[in-house]
């Protein structure tokens, strides 16, 4: 499997998580299917980003710097969208990007 499909599947699952975790936000647990739909959607791109920067780049440190980077910048689009939950969101948003960047650089292609 490639980097770039292999992120995606590690973002995809990663983002899974990280949407569930909304469940912890009582006033957002009506919205639990859209947050989890979003939030895979949200770690799948961030995964696919870190898969194609880590095929580019041989760097662990710069693919969690990538990988983190864009999961914060999604996770801020989604947060300002809701003008709320900042921590809430961008926190595990920005952890599945770092580990979607640090997983795709360890990968060994086949």
């Amino acid at each position: 499997m490639g980097k770039v499909w292999f992120g995606v599947l590690i973002g995809g699952v990663l983002g899974i998580v990280d949407g569930l975790t909304s469940w912890f936000t009582p006033a957002v647990r009506a919205q639990l299917a859209g947050i989890v739909m979003g939030s895979t959607f949200k770690g799948a791109l961030a995964g696919a980003v870190a898969g194609w920067f880590a095929r580019r780049v041989n760097s662990v440190p710069l693919g969690i710097l990538v990988g983190l980077a864009v999961g914060l910048l999604l996770a801020y689009g989604v947060a300002a969208m809701q003008h709320g939950y900042y921590f809430e969101i961008m926190l595990p948003g920005s952890l599945v990007g770092a580990i979607a960047g640090y997983a795709t650089q360890k990968h060994q292609t086949s």
